[in-house]
C-alpha cells in the first residue's frame, strides 16, 4: 500500500510513544527484533508483522477485558469508531 493511502491512524495522539514501544516490545517477544534496523520493518515479512500485529491486539483486548471487569461496568460496548462518551441513563 503506498504511503498515500494509509488509513491506520492513532485515535489518541498522546498514546503514540506507548503503542511505538509497546510494537517493539511485542517485536522482541515474537522475535524479530533483531531484524528490525533504525526503525526499517521492510525486511520483516508480511507474516511476521502480522504476529506482532495480531499479539499487540491480543493483549490490547485482554486488558480492556481486565478494565470492564474491574470496573464492573454493565454499559454496552461503543461501536468502531465512534468517539462520543455514551450517554448517562436518566434516573
Amino acid at each position: 500500500m503506498a504511503a498515500g493511502q494509509r488509513n491506520n491512524r492513532i485515535l489518541v495522539q498522546q498514546a503514540r510513544n506507548a503503542l511505538d514501544q509497546f510494537k517493539y516490545e511485542v517485536a522482541n517477544e515474537v522475535g524479530i527484533a533483531n531484524q528490525i534496523q533504525g526503525g526499517y520493518w521492510g525486511q520483516i515479512s508480511s507474516a511476521e508483522c502480522g504476529a506482532v500485529g495480531g499479539q499487540m491486539v491480543r493483549r490490547m483486548i485482554a486488558l480492556a477485558e481486565q478494565q470492564l471487569a474491574q470496573s464492573g461496568s454493565s454499559a454496552p460496548a461503543q461501536q468502531a469508531g465512534q468517539n462520543t462518551p455514551p450517554t448517562q441513563q436518566q434516573q
